[in-house]
């Protein structure tokens, strides 16, 4: 760990963090960790390793706690991300009796955030709008002042605008509201339909706050006449009218025309919802029912067969002279043409329910048309800071705690090694490895024989000669999605002895890279790492000079090891 500035510091303080005999003695404990926590000489991958091994400390009293968060309090104002944000996490962890200490500490951190959001690196900017999204559940409007630092540039790809118009609803308030919608206005024309649908269903989220610009924002956009954009408008009225029945007048006013327009399932499923329930005040309802009706039989989507059930069967309570002829028609093909037999069911339900008396049909389907009580839950209380403080500064705000759980569940333990949820870094810039798995890495169980030789140079017209010479003793492949960065993959092996011979550059299809590494007896291993295009493994060749299978499952270890914990970090 050369990085670390003073190794054998650094160690000394893993084996008082983990070695119960050391911890008992809490004088010599405390002064490890305070010498640690001085260290002028510590770069910043030093300092981010050395606030995660603290993350185990517990100060035994609140004089000592404070002690510690003001020799740390430099660490708030590093120019690293990293830094930052790994010294937010214990300062949230320490404070987690003080809330009002967590609360200063967002507070300082905000700076440093609002910077990364807006910084070149792409990945760094999105996983610092995920924490940004992960704080707003505690502190609720605490970057609302900076609402255009949350705007999209052209530039940005499509995942970071999508984050971005997330935190944009969540910062809405009394004095931003109008250009906060007059912004996401503009993205609900963008060449992307995801930016588009995600932009209009953060109008409807606003609008159950301004019902009536957001509204008419919506209403607008139909004119458009555009199908991704009526599709999303539709869903998003639906859902409106059922939170915020004040807007139901309105809404329905907009309606006519849009079944002309909408090809999409739920976009469907959502008007033919509308009309059923708010018929009796959109005129042509039944005359559009009856059009679906009558392209039934060519309908490839159950669920919009069944919605036109319902909503036919709905209509049908409030204006019968009108609606009875189209929903003979669709109860005699649901019985007796229909295939799906969930649509089959469903018509001879109503068709047997309809036999039972209008008093009974009434009962069973009029529901209330609208709750909205149901907007309570939009406003759910505040999440206290120590519900996620644990997650800050991992991967979890980025995929979701049961999402990354899975993740690390279905990962076998020989590629995530130990805790890697818990070491993976906000920053970009952390630690390639592990300190756990660089010594898992060397100190394999089987692979006490193995000892690859430091500095070992090949050239590449002598690895070239003995590559085609040699046989290969063993292929696999290793889980692994997305892009290779060459860069880091070059650094992780040069940790574990592993020489780089050839790499392809980042992005080429299909990726190749040629490793080359010898054991100190001089037995010489040749790789080849190969990525084809859309694979979601990579193919590991491996020729060795000399045939000892022990060595070579030893190496083949390292190797996987290697890979598999770049693969996790990459992701």
């Amino acid at each position: 760990m050369p990085y670390l500035g003073s190794e054998d510091v650094v160690k000394e303080l893993k084996k008082a963090l983990c070695n119960p005999h050391i911890q008992a003695d809490r004088l010599r404990y405390r002064n490890v960790i305070q010498r640690v926590i001085r260290m002028s000489k510590l770069d910043q991958w030093g300092q981010a390793e050395v606030l995660h091994f603290l993350l185990r400390y517990q100060p035994r009293s609140e004089e000592e706690l404070f002690d510690i968060l003001n020799l740390l309090d430099s660490f708030l104002k590093s120019s690293s991300p990293g830094v930052v944000m790994g010294a937010t996490k214990l300062f949230l962890i320490l404070a987690k009796q003080f809330p009002h200490v967590q609360t200063d500490v967002l507070v300082r951190v905000k700076g440093p955030l609002l910077a990364a959001c807006s910084s070149e690196s792409r990945e760094l900017c999105f996983a610092a709008l995920c924490h940004v999204r992960q704080i707003l559940r505690s502190l609720p409007g605490h970057f609302s002042s900076h609402y255009k630092k949350f705007f999209c540039s052209y530039s940005e790809p499509h995942y970071i605008k999508l984050q971005k118009v997330e935190v944009l609803c969540e910062l809405v308030n009394d004095e931003n509201v109008q250009q906060v919608l007059e912004e996401l206005r503009g993205y609900c024309t963008d060449v992307s339909a995801d930016l588009a649908q995600a932009a209009i269903f953060a109008i409807g989220g606003i609008a159950r706050t301004y019902t009536d610009q957001c509204v008419q924002i919506l209403t607008e956009l139909l004119g458009l006449r555009q199908e991704h954009i009526t599709t999303v408008v539709v869903q998003t009225f639906r859902d409106l009218v059922w939170l915020c029945p004040q807007c139901t007048e309105a809404v329905c006013q907009a309606l006519p025309g849009c079944e002309e327009i909408i090809q999409d399932g739920e976009g469907k499923q959502a008007l033919i919802w509308l009309l059923g329930v708010h018929g009796e005040r959109i005129p042509n309802a039944p005359y559009v029912f009856e059009d679906f009706v009558d392209t039934v039989k060519s309908e490839t989507f159950p669920a919009v067969k069944m919605e036109l059930l319902t909503a036919l069967l709905r209509l049908f309570l409030s204006r019968p002279a009108e609606c009875q002829d189209a929903l003979g028609r669709l109860l005699h093909y649901s019985i007796e043409e229909e295939k799906d037999m969930a649509v089959r069911d469903r018509g001879l339900f109503y068709y047997r329910l309809l036999l039972a008396g209008v008093d009974e049909v009434k009962r069973i389907l009029c529901s209330p048309k609208s709750d909205p009580s149901l907007r309570l839950l939009e406003d759910q209380a505040e999440k206290p800071v120590n519900s996620w403080a644990s997650d800050f500064n991992t991967l979890v705000p980025v995929y979701g705690k049961a999402r990354w759980a899975t993740i690390c569940a279905c990962q076998g333990t020989e590629r995530r090694g130990p805790d890697l949820s818990n070491t993976a870094s906000f920053a970009t810039s952390g630690p390639l490895i592990p300190e756990e798995n660089k010594e898992r890495a060397q100190e394999l169980p089987d692979s006490g024989a193995l000892t690859l030789v430091p500095n070992h140079q090949l050239t590449a017209e002598y690895f070239e000669k003995t590559w085609l010479s040699l046989k290969v003793a063993h292929q696999q492949v290793v889980p692994w999605q997305g892009a290779v960065h060459p860069d880091t993959l070059q650094m992780a092996l040069q940790v574990v002895n592993i020489q780089t011979i050839a790499v392809s550059r980042a992005g080429a299809q299909p990726w190749k890279a040629y490793l080359s590494a010898q054991e100190d007896t001089g037995c010489l291993f040749l790789t080849e790492l190969l990525l084809e295009p859309e694979s979601l493994g990579m193919q590991i060749s491996v020729k060795q000079s000399e045939a000892r299978p022990e060595t070579l499952s030893s190496f083949i270890s390292v190797l996987e090891t290697v890979i598999g914990t770049i693969g996790d970090i990459k992701s």
